[in-house]
């Protein structure tokens, strides 16, 4: 298998990094005595379950959903791990649960407050697309303020270091590098397919979208926009899809902003931290890949 058709995923979770290639995950961890334990396990992708997830937007949708549920049991495992405490998983309903509130604390967040707080600053606007526009500003003004506050927070500058160490890695073996802690080290924290750009772009396909509907009652509004939730992670989906895949002028300015936003969400990761996300990207990819053979 050619390294170069492979697309790794990944996610920083607590003291460590999720690798994710297709149906192979690995979870590796910085235990407190030092080791680093790795978790795999297989899952199979929504696309191979069910075809018709293979389509434009479909794919985009289903994609969201599997980074979110392996995301959780991610961090579930991490913290476990970490802590040295196998009771700190989730198990059986505690993980939809989880979901179910992480999810309901997003959308009321960042797309029912911003909606409901337009009632107070629309001072006499009735113009539907500048009352969109206005909404959109803000939403994005919370999403922008609530990244900047998190990144501030120490713990969570460690969770931004790994994963700077996940996007380090993960640009070594998309470069042909031989995987290790050296080569990983002089990669660069940025990638263009990263889920902070995602978000950024959701913020803005939001604006565009909602735009397109008017500004009814206020009830009416929060249906509208939980309706379009689904469609709005599709377009963002195939816009990131389409920047990572071709080099060009229009791809370069899609990229930009969330290039930018991850100067905030990732840092430069120590050396041990790099040697955690290689143990999580060699634990994904197939034995006999050359670049697996040689990492260091």
């Amino acid at each position: 298998m050619s390294q170069k058709k492979v697309n790794i995923g990944g996610q920083a979770v607590i003291e460590g990094v999720m690798m994710r290639n297709r149906s192979r995950v690995a979870i590796a961890v910085r235990q407190p005595e030092g080791s680093i334990a790795v978790h795999e396990q297989t899952f199979l992708p929504f696309a191979e379950r069910y075809p018709f997830f293979k389509l434009p937007l479909l794919r985009g949708m289903a994609a969201f959903v599997e980074a979110l549920v392996l995301g959780l049991n991610a961090i579930s495992f991490s913290a476990g791990a970490a802590l040295a405490e196998e009771e700190a998983e989730l198990k059986g309903w505690e993980l939809p649960l989880t979901i179910a509130i992480s999810l309901a604390l997003g959308v009321a967040i960042f797309i029912l407050l911003p909606t409901y707080l337009m009632i107070f600053l629309r001072q006499g606007v009735d113009l539907p697309i500048l009352l969109n526009l206005g909404e959109g500003l803000l939403r994005l003004l919370i999403f922008l303020s609530y990244v900047f506050l998190i990144s501030r927070w120490k713990e969570v500058g460690r969770v931004f270091q790994y994963h700077g160490a996940e996007h380090k890695a993960i640009a070594c073996f998309e470069a042909g590098k031989p995987l290790s802690v050296e080569n990983v080290r002089s990669f660069s924290t940025l990638h263009r397919r990263c889920g902070t750009s995602f978000l950024l772009v959701v913020m803005i396909m939001s604006i565009l979208l909602f735009s397109f509907f008017g500004w009814p009652v206020l009830w009416q509004r929060i249906l509208l926009r939980l309706s379009l939730l689904p469609l709005v992670a599709g377009l963002s989906y195939e816009v990131i899809r389409l920047a990572a895949a071709r080099e060009n002028w229009l791809t370069g300015i899609i990229s930009r902003p969330g290039l930018w936003l991850q100067h905030l969400t990732t840092q430069r990761p120590a050396d041990d931290q790099i040697e955690v996300a290689v143990a999580a990207l060699k634990a994904v990819l197939p034995p006999d890949t050359e670049l697996n053979k040689n990492v260091g």
